[in-house]
């Protein structure tokens, strides 16, 4: 199977999976807003960050980065998304709002990562 049907199947996976807890957010917490893409988004990155550090330590295949890392974290992350969701707060005129919502995603994303990358070293071999 080619890289791109393996990242394709990946991302389709973690599209479907965004949704589902958006949905479940807005069903179950409809006062939580964007924090559901927030913690999607930054989940992401400590997960992305772990499977990072299992293929440089040869504990995942290059494809199965692909699938898991390219893929699903990248169906399921979404930097569209968090844009989106910005410029509406920031033309709702919640500048405060807007910049706690960048500040946390973006402040919070590479130290997460890093953290994920982290554990993996330590704990996945």
């Amino acid at each position: 199977m080619t890289n791109w049907l393996v990242i394709g199947l990946g991302a389709s996976i973690g599209a479907v999976v965004r949704y589902r807890l958006t949905d479940l957010s807005k069903k179950f917490r409809p006062h939580f807003g964007h924090r559901g893409t927030i913690l999607i988004n930054l989940s992401g990155a400590l997960i992305l960050g772990w499977l990072f550090a299992m293929t440089a330590s040869a504990d995942l295949s290059a494809r199965g980065y692909a699938f898991l890392g390219t893929g699903i974290c990248g169906g399921l992350t979404t930097f569209s998304t968090l844009n989106s969701e910005a410029i509406g707060q920031w033309a709702g005129k919640n500048t405060r709002e807007t910049l706690i919502y960048l500040g946390l995603t973006y402040g919070l994303g590479l130290p997460l990562c890093a953290l994920g990358w982290w554990l993996g070293h330590t704990f996945g071999a």
